[in-house]
């Protein structure tokens, strides 16, 4: 193997943007996967980008939200130029529709904070609605429509970064397990894998869910656990919708070709991947009282991921505070897609020893939940 620099424990789109944005920087990396890179929840994704939608409080995940979603339309250029997969970037807004009064009540104390925070968003009548949505369901109350509040498509997305930090000079190892880090003197110095030992001055761990056992090996404790979402998608001859919609029961979210994904269910602590019918069955239900004329599109399929999330919301971002060089992105929960290219941007920086002043990590320390608890002596060399 070349000479590298850092290896990155991950293939999903967190493991995949830090590779890009660190290939692009000159940085030699090698990224691992234990199976197809984005073959997890990364491919499972809807794609959406709901910085609004879905972050209804000030605070540190809002403001990285917002940062992240600001990078997506250059992004879409720069890697369909380097590698001619187009993600999907879809500007048309998020509507988060309102089907009860205390749905009502909540959007508008929503619509508030955005106001207060300087981000655009309005209240639409359900006429309004309509105008702009003709087959959503008159028995709605209202919706906030959020124009920035955007889409992509998620396996794209992950599928490019890769491409292009492989083009970049990234090495990728796919069905490769990395079975313990490699520490000695207050520092990383590489990984042993189930192909061999791979030495380097920087390991990102980056394997979502997965990410435990290295996490344990280094002495932290960073609970990250699995919420398994279900979702299925239908076709239509013409799109049965424009506009991404978001509430309460579910969220539809238009695709190319006349295609629509409807997600998503939430079962934790569940590393259970079948596709339900009860599942399924409440997203039928909740897309039908939505969206009535769901029920004459043609069903595709229906497909399952595990979504990494941690006790309070907030992914782990940082550097390990005794091991130097070991750095940890993970526990992303259903923002994965969202904040894939603030986090990529956040690790080279770390890489390069570079800090975004504009951007507080203080909440996302990687020891916040327990204190460290580390051997200094017995580890692998």
């Amino acid at each position: 193997m070349k000479p590298i620099d850092a290896v990155i424990v991950g293939g999903g789109v967190i493991g995949s943007a830090i590779a890009y944005y660190m290939s692009a920087r000159g940085i030699k990396v090698v990224l691992l996967d234990r199976d197809r890179v984005g073959s997890q929840a990364s491919n499972a994704a809807a794609g959406m980008l709901a910085a609004q939608a879905e972050i209804t409080e000030a605070g540190p995940m809002f403001d990285l939200a917002l940062a992240s979603r600001t990078l997506f339309p250059q992004l879409s250029t720069d890697l369909k130029e380097l590698t001619g997969i187009d993600i999907g970037l879809k500007r048309r807004g998020l509507l988060r529709v309102a089907m009860s009064d205390v749905d009502v009540t909540d959007i508008q104390c929503t619509l508030d904070f955005q106001k207060k925070a300087g981000e655009q968003a309005e209240w639409l009548s359900m006429e309004q609605v309509r105008h702009k949505e003709p087959s959503i369901s008159s028995e709605i109350r209202g919706a906030m429509l959020i124009e920035e509040d955007s889409q992509v498509d998620a396996p794209e997305l992950c599928s490019a970064f890769a491409q292009a930090a492989a083009v970049l000079g990234a090495q990728i190892k796919e069905f490769t397990e990395v079975k313990s880090l490699l520490l000695a003197e207050g520092r990383v110095t590489g990984v042993i894998t189930s192909e061999g030992t791979i030495r380097a001055d920087q390991v990102i761990i980056a394997s979502g869910t997965w990410s435990g056992s290295l996490l344990t090996q280094a002495g932290l404790t960073c609970p990250i656990y699995p919420v398994k979402g279900e979702c299925f998608s239908v076709l239509s001859h013409a799109p049965l919708v424009q506009s991404t919609i978001f509430s309460h029961g579910c969220y539809l979210v238009p695709k190319k070709g006349g295609r629509l994904v409807v997600g998503a269910t939430t079962t934790s602590h569940s590393y259970d991947r079948k596709v339900t019918l009860g599942g399924i069955g409440n997203l039928l239900d909740a897309s039908k009282q939505l969206l009535p004329c769901i029920v004459d599109a043609e069903w595709e399929r229906a497909w399952s991921g595990l979504r990494p999330q941690t006790l309070d919301g907030l992914p782990y971002l940082g550097e390990h505070p005794y091991w130097k060089g070991l750095y940890v992105a993970a526990g992303h929960y259903r923002n994965g897609i969202l904040l894939s290219p603030m986090t990529g941007k956040i690790v080279a920086d770390w890489a390069e020893g570079k800090i975004d002043k504009n951007i507080s990590l203080d909440s996302y320390r990687v020891d916040r939940h327990e204190n460290v608890h580390f051997e200094k002596e017995g580890v692998p060399s």
